[in-house]
């Protein structure tokens, strides 16, 4: 009895420790789809196991845009599964002598990625639970040790696919990191007396819309209601490029066709628009970590 109690346990335990591979991978990269190169990471992740999920985050991160993965990751993971491998290639030092990790979040993800930035921010949203150095030599596709400049296929995909099958713990990934990743810098957002200063983290490309990373929490330290005025400034690095009032809107409707506003966006955070207009385009704004804005109540 005691012998198959023994076994139980053993097999319970060995479950438990599987329970953050639940067959899922995200994937994401600024490689387009173009050409063959996001399918071949998914042709190597389906050879590891048929039974794997495939999804996309994106492929249309702009080239060698980390700033942008490490947004993309902070928007999307926290809305899938414990468990969840995301496979995030963005990665312009491919190939030097940047680290190859897996970060596990504190909400139990993990994110398969060159330690080039990309974790910046959900380091900071998620936390860090562990970090893993991807053992090259285990953990590579098969026969692929002369290509230096498809990592994304040969480790990433490859470990990623291994990992959510079940094939490796993530013990077995590689030795274990401090947990503390590549930094990019970029403005917190703070408050200084009347004013809040922050970082446009991206635009919500397909309308123009400017999104920062000032909280609705921090925001209403303002005191603003629907319809009061707020003036908003925007800096790329120390040069001022935008300057005006909009008022604070609960819906885009709220003003003329055209018109400026400040809105709460679909994850809460200051955001700022022209009423079926494009505010990036027109007022030539862009975003990542050197895109600051401040706002105070006019």
């Amino acid at each position: 009895m005691r012998g198959l109690f023994s076994v139980f346990l053993f097999g319970l335990l060995f479950q438990t420790g599987l329970k953050g591979q639940n067959k899922i991978v995200v994937f994401q990269s600024d490689f387009g789809l173009k050409d063959g190169a996001v399918s071949a990471m998914k042709g190597v992740a389906i050879g590891v196991s048929p039974d794997l999920k495939l999804f996309d985050l994106t492929h249309e991160i702009p080239a060698y845009n980390i700033w942008e993965a490490a947004y993309r990751l902070e928007q999307t993971v926290p809305y899938w599964p414990t468990g969840t491998v995301f496979v995030s290639v963005v990665d312009p030092g491919v190939g030097t002598a940047r680290k190859s990790v897996v970060l596990k979040t504190k909400t139990g993800q993990f994110i398969v990625t060159p330690d080039n930035g990309t974790l910046t921010l959900i380091a900071a949203s998620l936390g860090i639970a562990e970090v893993r150095q991807i053992d090259e030599v285990l953990n590579r596709r098969k026969n692929s040790q002369e290509s230096y400049t498809f990592h994304g296929r040969d480790v990433y995909a490859y470990t990623g696919a291994r990992l959510a099958a079940g094939v490796i713990t993530y013990e077995q990934v590689g030795m274990k990191l401090p947990n503390e990743v590549v930094q990019i810098p970029y403005q917190l957002a703070v408050k200084e007396g009347n004013k809040i200063k922050g970082t446009i983290s991206i635009l919500d490309v397909q309308y123009g819309n400017i999104w920062t990373n000032i909280s609705g929490p921090l925001f209403n330290q303002l005191g603003l209601s629907f319809g009061n005025l707020l003036h908003v400034e925007i800096f790329h690095n120390q040069e001022k490029i935008y300057s005006g009032d909009m008022p604070y809107s609960q819906t885009f409707g709220a003003v003329e066709k055209g018109q400026p506003l400040a809105y709460l966006n679909s994850l809460l955070q200051l955001s700022f628009a022209l009423n079926q207009g494009d505010f990036a385009k027109t007022y030539s704004v862009g975003s990542g970590n050197e895109w600051r804005v401040e706002v105070r109540k006019n």
